[in-house]
């Protein structure tokens, strides 16, 4: 049978995220982050119990009201207790009353997963030229029916093609599982050069500390500079504020600001954020100069302790593109991480549909224009 889908009030929506370690992007406070966007909580009820939330974005299309409705990385629910139209139809008719001409929809179910060893061997042979073209280690099999399941329902897949950034969310990331973990095991696990990088950086006198509010102008003009140097357009200051604050305010553990400075300079600097286990690596940024202190790499030993330390069981350091040719600029993003001896992890990706058609390949033809 067919869930019931309506909305719930934020105080039900966050205790079934938490539980459940869920992305942060479906937790109540990122509505708060994207203030620019309208936003409701929905919850799916098998009779009176409570079996999914997802946050939902609403978008609005200019000149109109009409929206976008996504759900970013949601929404949050066991794909395999229940056949996905039954989750899917309630949710495509409560958002058509709330205006929407189209949905998206981030699945969190992990598809296929590599290990470090698995990408380093398939590197070194030289075949592969993308993550897909490498045998997995593992691959789970309901994900793959939700994924056939999408295709047959006429729901559009996103960001299929090209660097396997996603749409907007990766589809691949890069994950260093904690649990069962000593810190003597996790840098066991490192590479090499992790290693010398990270005794580089100790014997160079490189501090990491814990930073707030006030820090974050300081970790702000690192990332413009960051920007500036990798040629993206970076958010204002007033954005890092205001997640500061509504994060924060939210649980005063979701969101952490690292320094890592040398004779009290900052010269790199992240944030991180933390759900039930889960730790996420979210924005990183560091200075052009002094590099080969390597301060990089202490910030990121500092947070994968921290997060050891409290109980998480991953740490997850975000996108990755899929590609494995050495040629290509984007490669040294998954060289970087994949020093940590963690795992490649594809997720379902990015899913539209389209309530309204027309209005639907009008509004993605705006997106491409801009």
């Amino acid at each position: 049978m067919p869930l019931d889908v309506r909305p719930i009030d934020r105080e039900t929506h966050l205790a079934f995220v938490a539980e459940r370690s869920a992305s942060f992007l479906q937790c109540p406070s990122w509505a708060g982050v994207k203030a620019e966007w309208g936003h409701l909580s929905l919850g799916w009820y098998d009779g009176p119990t409570l079996a999914g939330a997802g946050l939902v974005l609403l978008r609005r299309t200019p000149g109109l009201e009409r929206y976008l409705a996504y759900l970013p990385e949601g929404p949050v629910l066991d794909w395999t207790a229940f056949e996905p139209p039954d989750v899917l139809s309630p949710l495509r008719c409560a958002l058509k009353k709330q205006k929407a001409f189209a949905v998206k929809i981030g699945p969190q179910l992990p598809v296929r997963r590599w290990s470090a060893a698995t990408l380093k061997a398939a590197i070194a042979d030289g075949q592969a030229k993308r993550l897909r073209d490498v045998p997995p280690d593992s691959a789970d099999k309901d994900a793959i029916a939700l994924t056939e399941a999408l295709t047959e329902l006429r729901w559009r897949q996103v960001g299929g093609a090209g660097e396997g950034f996603g749409d907007v969310q990766p589809r691949y990331v890069f994950q260093l599982p904690l649990a069962g973990r000593t810190e003597e095991e996790l840098l066991s696990g490192f590479n090499q050069l992790w290693r010398r990088n990270i005794k580089k950086a100790d014997k160079a006198g490189v501090e990491v500390s814990a930073g707030g509010f006030d820090d974050l102008k300081e970790f702000h003009q690192l990332y413009v500079t960051t920007a500036k140097r990798d040629g993206f357009t970076p958010r204002g200051l007033t954005y890092f504020q205001r997640m500061w604050k509504v994060m924060s305010a939210e649980d005063p553990d979701r969101l952490k600001l690292y320094l890592a400075r040398l004779d009290g300079e900052a010269l790199a600097a992240t944030t991180a954020v933390r759900v039930g286990s889960h730790v996420w690596y979210s924005y990183g940024a560091s200075a052009d100069h002094l590099r080969e202190v390597r301060p990089s790499n202490a910030i990121q030993w500092r947070m994968m302790r921290d997060a050891l330390a409290g109980g998480a069981s991953i740490y997850d350091l975000r996108g990755i593109s899929d590609t494995l040719d050495p040629e290509n600029h984007l490669f040294g993003l998954l060289q970087f991480k994949l020093g940590t001896g963690g795992e490649a992890v594809e997720y379902a990706g990015e899913w539209d549909f389209a309530l309204n058609p027309l209005m639907y390949k009008a509004f993605t033809a705006y997106l491409a224009r801009r």
